[in-house]
């Protein structure tokens, strides 16, 4: 009898090579920002402010989004209504849209010329002010309401529907239900879902730099920036790089301690049943939540696409060449962390030690992208010009960011893959290439297609490390758009901002739907 999953020696050769890559590409600039880096000394007291203020928006932001998610989640798990998935699918709309596109929507509503101060200053009840905290945080939670909202709902889904049946055979009240299912629940499932959304906050970017900004308002990413730009203190950047590295570590340690399962145990996975102890004041109750959140998420959007698509026509020929630069970054950064991902994702399929792989594609989230290009440019600048390479080393960032979504989606589907067509490409001696072909590729399309999609959107929504670089005559579509904005020319930014959200939306389709053309189930 043929041995089972034999190894596929080259790709996986190429896989553990690729490993190597990954390390030296995030561990190298990181070693440079340590190298370059000045003493605690060398912090000013508005750095410490940075850090302050970077902590209390996260915390800030981290709970007010899962607060906010749990009626939404608990509607959702709930209730059965048409268009449910429709409502379901634009929770992940915010997680591929761009940050600028998020922001420049809020400021639509919330800014000054907004949607709700001129009603406000309409029935005489003055303005409110969207900078600062109350922004960065409202605008955190914009985009991560929708990410707590899936967490908390699949843990809600998690629920067997035999203990739900035994629930309705012991008479349990609302309160009941609360006691014995949904506290407990929620007690397993919003520790880690605010960790990961804290994280994400600290490395915020585009949000502090649009919204933030001055002394109280200033995160350790935006005093990276001004570091670099205003001051070109490369020792004072490296400092703070290596400040955000510990929190960052710090947030990812802690949500890794507080990790932990939902104990309802398994079923036999017969459709989902009705609550007991649902009174019609719940109903209406999460009638509301569902309402309040898509209206949030939808408004901002709308309002974006409403003001800014008639512009379009009429944006400036710069607007269009970084559009164009944007689209080329964001095929060749795609196409580089696909490249890396596929092999890696084979070889962590592979090997017992998967744990210890998979943690390599986690160095790209604890090291922000932005220490990575600090590093990069310490390590380009002595031997070459970093402005006349801000768009590969963008695209090698970018590449670095998407890639532990790719392994995300195509571990799974790479072991099942070697689990169930392995045994039979070794009884027909197939390796290599023709095993990669047509034994693993054809089952791992679907999730190889949906993680190319969101590497494209990332790298066409980024604006963090080109921001570092760039210089007249090499902005990507996202810096372009910031550039209208801060010039005050708002109609041309709207503009940019409805090409810059369909052409991200769009990569994200083509490369989604061209992975599920054809796939084996």
């Amino acid at each position: 009898m043929a041995k089972r999953a034999q190894p596929i020696t080259l790709v996986q050769g190429i896989g553990g090579a690729f490993v190597l890559l990954v390390i030296l590409a995030i561990l190298g600039p990181l070693g440079a920002v340590m190298i370059r880096a000045e003493g605690v000394n060398g912090l000013r007291p508005a750095d410490w402010a940075a850090v302050r203020f970077t902590l209390l928006q996260a915390v800030l932001s981290a709970v007010v989004s899962c607060v906010a998610a749990i009626p939404v989640a608990r509607a959702l798990a709930r209730r059965r209504f048409r268009g449910r998935g429709a409502y379901i699918a634009l929770m992940g709309a915010p997680f591929i849209l761009p940050v600028i596109v998020a922001v420049m929507g809020l400021l639509a509503i919330f800014g000054r010329a907004g949607w709700l101060n001129a009603a406000l200053e309409g029935i005489g009840a003055g303005t409110i002010e969207i900078y600062g905290l109350a922004g960065v945080v409202m605008a955190h939670v914009f985009l991560n309401l929708p990410l707590a909202t899936r967490l908390i709902l699949q843990a809600w889904l998690s629920v067997p529907s035999e203990r739900i049946r035994l629930a309705h055979s012991l008479n349990f009240t609302a309160q009941d239900m609360r006691r014995h299912f949904e506290w407990p629940l929620l007690r397993a499932t919003l520790p880690g879902a605010a960790l990961i959304i804290f994280l994400i906050c600290t490395t915020s970017f585009a949000v502090a730099l649009i919204l933030g900004g001055g002394p109280s308002a200033t995160t350790v990413e935006l005093a990276i920036y001004q570091a670099f730009q205003f001051d070109f203190d490369l020792g004072r950047a490296a400092l703070l790089g290596l400040i955000q590295v510990g929190i960052c570590v710090g947030a990812g340690v802690v949500a890794w301690r507080f990790a932990t399962a939902t104990e309802f145990g398994g079923g036999l996975d017969r459709p989902a049943m009705h609550w007991p102890g649902d009174p019609h004041l719940s109903r209406l109750w999460d009638g509301l939540a569902l309402f309040a959140a898509g209206a949030f998420l939808l408004l901002p959007l709308a309002a974006v696409t409403g003001q800014g698509v008639g512009a379009i026509a009429g944006l400036p020929l710069s607007t269009w060449e970084a559009a164009l630069r944007s689209i080329l970054l964001a095929l060749a950064s795609t196409a580089f962390a696909v490249t890396l991902a596929l092999p890696i994702a084979l070889l962590i399929a592979g090997k017992a030690a998967r744990a210890g792989l998979e943690g390599v594609s986690l160095l790209s989230i604890a090291v922000s992208p932005l220490v990575i290009g600090t590093g990069l440019f310490l390590i380009v600048f002595p031997i070459a010009d970093p402005v006349a390479l801000s768009l590969p080393i963008t695209g090698l960032v970018n590449a670095l960011v998407a890639l532990p979504f790719l392994l995300r989606a195509l571990i799974p589907a790479a072991t099942q893959a070697e689990a169930t067509q392995g045994r039979l490409a070794d009884a027909l001696g197939m390796q290599g290439t023709a095993r990669l072909r047509h034994a693993i590729l054809p089952r791992v399309r679907r999730p190889l297609g949906f993680g190319a999609g969101l590497a494209a959107a990332f790298s066409m929504g980024d604006l963090g490390v080109i921001a570092l670089f760039s210089t007249q005559g090499q902005e990507t579509l996202p810096l372009e758009m910031y550039r209208l904005f801060g010039s005050y020319r708002t109609n041309d930014a709207q503009g940019a901002a409805v090409l810059l959200m369909a052409l991200s939306l769009g990569m994200f389709w083509l490369f989604d739907r061209g992975g599920r053309v054809n796939a084996a189930s």
